[in-house]
């Protein structure tokens, strides 16, 4: 399950690149001027949501 979950990540951390190349390098440079404090709530937005939605798949 953790390979499968592990697979499903890279899936979805490399669709952005493959579907919207051009507009990645923008992206990113937009995000490398954030502050770390903007990033780390960024990034904790993303975990909650991510456990939301497998704590919600696992209850259907």
């Amino acid at each position: 399950m953790l390979l499968t979950a592990l697979g499903l990540a890279f899936v979805l951390e490399g669709l952005p690149y493959f579907l919207w190349a051009e507009r990645m390098p923008k992206v990113l440079l937009m995000l490398a001027q954030r502050k770390s404090s903007s990033l780390r709530q960024l990034g904790l937005s993303a975990i909650i949501l991510g456990v939301l939605i497998v704590f919600l798949a696992k209850s259907l």
